[in-house]
């Protein structure tokens, strides 16, 4: 995708993170992988006062250009990135209930089959940090070794994914776990899933949704060659 059509893209998706309740106000930022960087979004504007040409594209040293600051959290965008070649996409948010959660300082366990679309048998949280340092980024990228989402201790959410429309719906996916969760520690302890069925789920998740085109096509090309 060109530059103009990643800057909408992210622009789209940070309001749809509104819409959807995942953040409120100026809270949660986005970053897509661009050339040999990152676009993210601007520092302190709310989504309903963005636009596409306010998105900062930064390079992996952290060098920025554009109108705006970007996002205090690029630490956490920029290490993620550079880490994990396989997300081109970061989404940060304050959503209430996986807030909640990370602010108890608590993993989310397999209480619900769904938790294997994070990548893992749980959704950890990551210790807690100053906002916008490189040791929350740190802390953040060990607990998603293996996974796509995490909670941040007395912060928020964190997932990674391929795409913006992913890591839009993956955050929504968790914060519906998170509130699924915090009903269920009100009313009694929930029965959690063993680790031998969740290496199951892990396993049939492998051709679920988008990861059944994405095998098939791999399969195609080793029998091809």
């Amino acid at each position: 995708m060109t530059s103009s059509q990643l800057r909408q893209q992210l622009l789209d998706t940070m309001r749809s993170s509104t819409s959807s309740g995942l953040n409120r106000g100026a809270t949660g930022n986005l970053s897509v992988r661009f050339k040999e960087g990152f676009l993210i979004t601007p520092s302190g504007i709310s989504p309903t006062d963005m636009s596409a040409d306010d998105m900062v594209f930064m390079d992996m040293q952290g060098k920025w250009s554009g109108d705006h600051k970007p996002s205090s959290e690029w630490r956490l965008h920029r290490e993620i990135l550079l880490n994990r070649p396989e997300f081109d996409a970061v989404l940060h948010a304050h959503s209430t209930f996986a807030t909640v959660l990370a602010c108890l300082g608590k993993e989310i366990p397999p209480f619900h089959y769904m938790i294997a679309a994070a990548g893992g048998k749980t959704v950890r949280c990551a210790p807690y940090a100053t906002f916008g340092t490189q040791t929350l980024a740190a802390y953040a990228l060990e607990a998603l070794q293996d996974r796509q989402a995490c909670l941040l201790a007395n912060h928020g959410l964190l997932v990674a994914a391929r795409d913006l429309p992913q890591a839009l719906a993956l955050a929504i996916e968790v914060e519906n776990l998170c509130e699924q969760y915090c009903h269920l520690l009100q009313i009694g302890t929930p029965i959690i899933l063993s680790d031998a069925e969740m290496e199951v789920v892990l396993e049939k998740f492998k051709g679920y949704g988008p990861n059944a085109v994405i095998e098939a096509n791999e399969s195609l090309q080793k029998t091809d060659s």
